[in-house]
């Protein structure tokens, strides 16, 4: 599988990346393992996880397969920090001690030391900007997170936040239904030297074509019938 530099920074990534969102939650382990095991047999070096995923779940299956199914440093393991589930309310809170915290918790899960990635997983608005990077700063120094980034951030906050940290990455949905990256992100990622890395390539599912006899789905198929003729529209 093609390895791709994440920007101009010195981290290098598979082309595709496993997701394991449902990893301990609707995957049990024995299935995560023959996923990942697949995946690594085909080239591929990128493990991304979060805290929020199955309340850490996610992360415990992940640090138990290291050793087990690969060696530590043959794999990228990327986890995000941010958001929470508490009594079933997904709460935020970016504060400079809340992530932190959760970077230590993330770390006892995985069984390591450091990740190679560590990413806020969203934008808060109940907390300033500078309190959020100070912690991606203070865990890139300290060589817990090996590369930091960001997720779901514009473009004027990805440039921001690259003045205040050393942010390696950005992380947003983009797909042929989701195309909002194109108008100022990805260009601000070019001009910043910033990897890009896009979750739900496949429109969450719709592009898989497992949707196509649902009922449920036919707005977001007729939508993508749209997208695909303007598109050869403007080829012509």
């Amino acid at each position: 599988m093609e390895l791709r530099r994440a920007g101009n920074h010195g981290l290098n990534l598979s082309r595709i990346g496993l997701g394991t969102m449902t990893w301990g939650r609707d995957t049990d382990e024995s299935e995560a393992a023959e996923q990942c095991r697949i995946y690594i047999e085909a080239g591929g070096n990128f493990i991304d996880t979060a805290a929020v995923y199955g309340s850490g779940d996610s992360e415990r299956v992940v640090g138990g397969l290291i050793g087990a199914l690969f060696k530590r440093d043959e794999v990228v393991i990327a986890t995000k920090a941010g958001i929470s589930i508490n009594d079933g309310i997904r709460t935020v809170n970016t504060s400079r001690g809340a992530l932190l915290s959760e970077l230590d918790a993330s770390l006892k899960r995985l069984g390591t030391d450091y990740v190679d990635l560590w990413q806020v997983h969203t934008w808060d608005d109940q907390t300033p900007i500078d309190d959020t990077l100070s912690a991606l700063e203070t865990a890139y120094q300290s060589g817990k997170a090996r590369y930091v980034g960001v997720s779901n951030y514009s473009g004027w906050q990805i440039a921001y936040s690259a003045i205040k940290a050393p942010i390696a990455t950005i992380q947003n949905e983009y797909s042929l239904l989701n195309r909002d990256p194109e108008r100022e992100v990805l260009p601000a990622c070019d001009h910043l030297g910033i990897g890009f890395l896009a979750w739900s390539p496949l429109g969450r599912g719709v592009l898989t074509g497992k949707y196509r006899r649902s009922e449920e789905h036919t707005s977001e198929l007729q939508s993508l019938r749209h997208l695909v003729c303007r598109l050869l529209l403007e080829k012509k």
